[in-house]
């Protein structure tokens, strides 16, 4: 079982599978390495595909100290399996709190990044959105330590985002929900309030999301609500990017559908590597349809 040890000593789990480009896959709070099975299957066949545990996540350590989890120590765990493993640059995958370390990688560490591909990003924007979401992650952490994740785990599953997938692929979704209630809950329970309640809005980023030039994939479920908004305006500061929307899907994008998930980053890459992404032609920014909309 292979470890990359983290600057601050804490041990991560990881798999590498396949050869050629390397792809980092970052997991969302409700899944693991396990969760990119069907992209690993798919891009380990012409790319260098490496999966790992956030901290919190077993095999990976369970730090005891709650102040060794947040978002800048999520990003900056990227950098470390990066660094384990000898890789000057990569294509970045993040899914929901995956994704949001993957835009945070981007932000910080550009020269370290291929692409970003930023799936199902954006709860807990916008000044009432995070109001609430700090309400629903304080509790979401008690009633894990209170419950457990075994327990706790039975009732995220079946939440607003996950039905499509429970509704549209019954034995991925049982999957799905038997690992997540596997996790720790003490990982699960620091995770949410050290990672997910801290983190900053997007909305705060807009300056730093203006500047970023490295190519960007937005990719949200159009049932996803959450994250419409906010895919959006991400789609509208970051010059560099696109933004796909899948039909009648919900928050775990790449499990419920994992073939248009496949061959949208697919594209997406070799478009980047033979150099054919450009930035948002500036003259396309405009509400008008003649002319910019000014008057």
């Amino acid at each position: 079982m292979a470890h990359i040890t983290a600057c601050d000593g804490v041990k991560l789990f990881y798999e590498e599978t396949g050869a050629g480009s390397p792809v980092i896959f970052v997991h969302e709070f409700a899944g693991d390495s396990r969760s990119w099975e069907p992209q690993i299957r798919y891009f380990s066949r012409r790319y260098r595909c490496i999966t790992f545990n956030a901290r919190g996540y077993p095999p990976s350590d369970v730090p005891d100290d709650p102040g060794m989890y947040s978002q800048d120590i999520a990003r900056d765990d990227i950098r470390a399996v990066l660094d384990g493993l000898d890789i000057e640059s990569a294509h970045i995958v993040g899914l929901s709190m995956g994704g949001f370390a993957t835009l945070h990688f981007g932000l910080n560490y550009p020269e370290r990044a291929n692409s970003l591909v930023v799936a199902g990003v954006g709860y807990g924007a916008g000044e009432q959105a995070r109001m609430r979401f700090e309400k629903e992650t304080v509790e979401a952490a008690n009633r894990i330590e209170a419950e457990t994740m075994a327990e706790f785990g039975k009732i995220y599953a079946v939440g607003p985002t996950r039905v499509q997938f429970q509704n549209k692929d019954p034995r991925g979704w049982q999957e799905f929900k038997i690992q997540f209630c596997d996790h720790s809950s003490k990982g699960s329970a620091d995770t949410m309030r050290g990672v997910q309640r801290l983190r900053p809005s997007l909305y705060d980023l807009e300056d730093s999301m203006k500047e970023l030039v490295v190519p960007t994939l937005i990719i949200n479920g159009d049932e996803d609500e959450p994250c419409l908004d906010v895919g959006l305006f991400m789609k509208r500061t970051i010059t560099s990017s696109a933004l796909v929307l899948f039909p009648q899907t919900g928050h775990a994008c790449n499990l419920e559908e994992p073939d248009l998930f496949n061959q949208f980053c697919e594209n997406f890459f070799h478009q980047v590597e033979i150099g054919r992404w450009r930035l948002r032609d500036p003259r396309s920014i405009t509400s008008g349809i003649l002319s910019k909309g000014d008057d």
